[in-house]
C-alpha cells in the first residue's frame, strides 16, 4: 500500500516566507505542530492509502491533465475555522487554476475508484496543525493575517508518496507533470 496526494510545489522563497511567520503562532498557548517549510504546498488532491497498482494506474492518469504555467500568489493567514481553527493555512491567488486542476484529477481518479472530495476545494498551504487550542491563538494569527508571502510561476505539479512519522511526514517524488 502507497500513501499518495497530488500537490503543487511552491517556490522556495514563498515557503520561506511561511515558514518565518511560524514563531507568531509559537507564542500562543495552543499546542501546535508547524510544517516543515521545505514541504509546504499546496494539495490539489488527497487520495490516501491504495495498492501499488493502483498507485502506477494513478501515475499514468495524471499525464491527461491539461494545463498551462501559471502564476501564483500566497496571502494570508487564517484557519478552516474562524473560531476554533484545527489547521493553519496561507491563501492562494491563481485565478482559479489550481480549483480546475483540482476538478480535472477528480474526474480522472474516480474510474480508479478515488472517491471524490465532498468539500468545496479551496487552494491553500498549510502552515500548523492545532492540536490543542487556546483563544491566544487567534490574537497571534492576527499579526500575519493580511501578509503578502511573495508570488511567482508554478510549472507542473507533483504525485507524492508520503510516509508518516514520529518526526513527521516524509515526501517522495512519484511522478511530476510539467505544462
Amino acid at each position: 500500500m502507497t500513501r499518495l496526494f497530488v500537490a503543487v510545489d511552491l517556490p522556495e522563497e514563498i515557503r520561506r516566507e511561511l515558514g518565518s511567520i511560524q514563531s507568531f503562532f509559537r507564542q500562543s498557548r495552543a499546542r501546535l505542530t508547524v510544517v516543515d517549510p521545505d514541504i509546504i504546498h499546496i494539495t490539489l488532491k488527497f487520495i490516501g492509502e491504495v495498492p501499488d497498482s493502483t498507485a502506477q494506474e494513478i501515475a499514468g492518469a495524471l499525464d491527461h491533465v491539461h494545463g498551462e504555467p501559471f502564476a501564483i500568489r500566497v496571502t494570508g493567514i487564517s484557519g478552516n475555522n474562524p473560531r476554533h481553527p484545527r489547521v493553519i493555512w496561507a491563501h492562494a491567488e491563481d485565478g482559479d487554476t489550481c480549483a480546475a486542476l483540482h476538478s480535472q484529477i477528480e474526474d480522472l481518479l474516480a474510474p480508479l475508484g478515488v472517491t471524490r472530495e465532498d468539500r468545496a476545494f479551496r487552494a491553500h498551504a498549510t502552515v500548523a496543525r492545532v492540536k490543542e487550542f487556546h483563544p491566544d491563538l487567534l490574537e497571534c494569527m492576527k499579526d500575519v493575517r493580511n501578509r503578502d508571502f511573495g508570488s511567482g510561476m508554478v510549472q507542473g505539479f507533483t504525485l507524492k508518496k508520503s510516509t508518516l512519522t514520529p518526526k513527521g511526514p516524509v515526501y517522495q517524488n512519484v511522478k511530476e507533470v510539467l505544462f
